[in-house]
């Protein structure tokens, strides 16, 4: 066998011009006027292309509206709260064994609506007590934000355990808080604003070689065990409401299959950012943002649902089209907290006019303003006042305050960082910057820190 030559033919080399012509960038290569010499030019995405990139790049790259979603978690907590604290008297009467509806016709209920609750696993009063204890712990440690996901998970079975044993107990803000207890279970509501960001907060600024065991979370590795035992204790007494594949909130999916899925969702989530921080923990982590900007979606567009709704429903009623309707609610007993101030109101015909057709308008037009930022920052403070005004005049403190809750997700980011900044330096100038932690960083109205390459969750397992 012979070595090559070191110089080829005229013909080989006559043959090879094409090949590297066709390498040369287009800006080089020789204009010769062949119909095949630009086949190999690089691809150029098209302008859909482009913004369907820059679309999907949005929706995975960062959760959004930290700012938004941590009011709406302050605000529904709060709210439920609240009223949980003020019917403790009337406990037994409106969930308890005293309830008009009994145990029995809910359970009834239940079958027929196949609704999820745990007070039809004991008919005793302190099975009761203590799940309405849980309902408030759960509600004011998710209203301060200390282990969300899990707090958020314990707020919905909260929610759902109380108002599907009594359905007919609630003035409409229940069914708002029940709805967003379900889609807050998706959300990364702990952001910013909550006992989980501080911890996240420290931890950063106090990482050092010793990182890794903090990552060890006993806290948070209790918790989930205690939570995973008490599960699995009730999968094996077989209570009502714990199918697999039934009977669920989605079609053929059960609230076994729900809980156990969350369950393991929380423990993969803790082993996969202490023992797998690479390329599984961005997937992790962009399903995460995914399944929280959907939710987000899904809670805006509900509240523009409800609106819609609301007002278009009042067109069609003869008393709102003749600028009556809100002038019988003011002379009903029932929701005149202050007679007088009602009475005043009430028996001015222009002022009764205006309020009836302003909420009729505001109400339809709400929805078609959220593309037009100043308009809808308008409208937007003309609806947290009616509700406001009801919440004063109707006396439904709970209704107005679950509304505004909702209508917080559509708050400007400015003017939710604007007031952080002011509620900080508030705090700081009364107990004078005290229990600051760490050294100086980013002002609280500034970027979360949770939005940062942890995830919102640092190297916890429930939280």
């Amino acid at each position: 066998m012979t070595s090559p030559t070191p110089q080829q033919p005229a013909e080989a080399s006559q043959q090879t011009q094409p090949s590297q012509a066709s390498s040369q960038s287009p800006s080089e290569a020789p204009s010769s006027g062949r119909p095949d010499e630009n086949r190999h030019a690089p691809y150029e995405e098209t302008r859909i292309e482009r913004a369907i990139g820059r679309g999907f790049a949005r929706v995975t790259g960062r959760a959004m509206a930290p700012y938004q979603t941590a009011v709406i978690r302050i605000g529904f907590a709060t709210t439920w709260l609240l009223f949980l604290v003020r019917e403790w008297p009337n406990r037994h009467v409106l969930y308890g064994p005293d309830s008009p509806w009994s145990l029995d016709m809910a359970r009834q209920l239940l079958d027929a609506n196949h609704a999820f609750s745990v007070l039809p696993w004991a008919n005793s009063s302190g099975w009761f007590e203590l799940v309405y204890l849980l309902a408030i712990v759960s509600s004011a440690l998710l209203m301060l934000g200390w282990r969300t996901r899990t707090m958020s998970v314990l707020f919905m079975i909260g929610v759902l355990s109380l108002q599907n044993r009594s359905v007919f107990i609630g003035d409409g803000g229940d069914n708002v808080i029940h709805l967003m207890a379900l889609y807050l279970v998706l959300t990364r509501c702990g952001q910013v604003w909550s006992l989980d960001a501080r911890r996240a907060k420290r931890a950063a600024s106090g990482a050092t070689d010793e990182a890794p065991a903090l990552g060890r979370d006993l806290v948070g590795i209790v918790l989930w065990s205690v939570l995973g035992l008490a599960l699995a204790v009730a999968q094996l007494l077989g209570p009502y409401g714990l199918t697999w594949f039934e009977h669920g909130p989605f079609p053929h999916i059960g609230w076994s299959l729900v809980f156990w899925g969350l369950w393991a969702t929380h423990g993969l989530w803790w082993a996969v950012q202490r023992y797998a921080p690479g390329e599984p923990r961005i997937v992790l982590d962009t399903l995460a943002k995914l399944a929280h900007n959907g939710a987000l979606l899904v809670i805006m567009v509900e509240v523009c649902l409800i609106y819609a709704t609301a007002g278009w429903y009042k067109i069609q009623g003869s008393r709102w089209q003749d600028g009556t309707a809100v002038f019988y609610p003011m002379h009903l007993d029932y929701f005149s907290p202050w007679p007088a101030l009602s009475e005043a109101l009430g028996s001015n015909g222009l002022m009764v006019m205006l309020i009836t057709y302003g909420t009729v308008i505001v109400q339809v037009a709400f929805p078609f303003t959220l593309f037009n930022r100043r308009l809808k920052n308008v409208l937007l403070v003309v609806m947290i006042c009616e509700h406001l005004s009801i919440a004063f005049l109707l006396g439904l403190p709970f209704f107005s305050l679950a509304m505004i809750a909702a209508d917080a997700v559509f708050l400007p980011t400015n003017f939710l960082t604007w007031l952080s900044a002011r509620i900080s330096g508030l705090r700081k100038r009364l107990v004078g910057g005290a229990g600051d932690p760490g050294p100086a960083g980013p002002p609280e109205g500034g970027e979360p820190e949770a939005r940062t390459q942890t995830g919102g969750g640092g190297h916890t397992l429930v939280g």
